[in-house]
């Protein structure tokens, strides 16, 4: 009787996902329109007033994302009013929506992965999973691998779509 062999072991394929690199923590979106008169006027006094007298421990050691959702016209500095408050309580404080702030953090992590420890490697970059990754994340690691791998490819091991090989 023949021996099973594992072919998609032996292939010497490295997996990544994805969806165990990106971070899972709660991003809170922080609305400046909220602190507006009639929502579309910032009034200095009473926007200093208003964030005085807000409870910032709801941003807690979370990463806080700050955009304005009307179209007022926001000064530079109130938004560094804002960064002044989170920087003692959140874990990081982001310009922009929660969305753009998960993109955001999806590339600086991204971005911090060490790729040499994939130098020569066959990678696939793993395709399916329970949580969605944004897409952001596929450009970004493959800008990272591509310089270093011997091919990349995405999928599962058992049914990959190439992407890329090095001559």
């Amino acid at each position: 009787m023949e021996e099973i062999k594992n072919k998609v072991a032996e292939s010497g394929l490295i997996t990544i996902d994805l969806e165990k690199i990106i971070p899972k923590e709660e991003m809170i979106g922080f609305d400046l329109k909220d602190f507006l008169f009639m929502e579309l006027l910032l009034k200095e006094k009473d926007f200093r007033a208003s964030l005085d007298t807000h409870d910032w421990s709801q941003y807690m050691g979370k990463r806080v994302a700050v955009f304005c959702s009307s179209d007022a016209i926001i000064p530079m500095w109130a938004y560094m009013l804002v960064a002044a408050k989170l920087s003692a309580v959140a874990k990081s404080v982001f310009q922009g929506t929660t969305e753009e702030a998960k993109k955001i953090n999806t590339i600086e992590c991204i971005r911090s992965i060490d790729a040499s420890q994939y130098e020569g490697k066959r990678v696939v970059i793993k395709g399916c999973g329970d949580d969605p990754v944004p897409e952001c994340a596929y450009l970004e690691i493959s800008n990272k691998l591509i310089p270093v791998v011997k091919s990349l490819m995405y999928g599962e091991p058992c049914s990959t779509v190439p992407v890329y090989k090095r001559k």
